[in-house]
């Protein structure tokens, strides 16, 4: 997901997309531990998208300071 249509969703809407990447996270994790996951590149995806929905929701919390 791109950094702009992040910006334009609510501080819930970012905590929920948030939660539903680190479940997606967990499970590509159990995968890769059972030799089950062909694409690698799927858990660095993901990885880098919880990064993204953090920096968004963390400058959405300081704008409303």
């Amino acid at each position: 997901m791109k950094v702009q249509e992040l910006r334009t969703k609510t501080e819930d809407e970012l905590r929920k997309e948030l939660l539903e990447l680190s479940r997606e996270r967990f499970k590509l994790r159990m995968q890769m531990g059972t030799g089950q996951l062909v694409r690698n590149s799927e858990l660095k995806r993901v990885r880098r998208s919880i990064a993204r929905v953090k920096t968004v929701l963390t400058e959405k919390q300081q704008q409303a300071q």
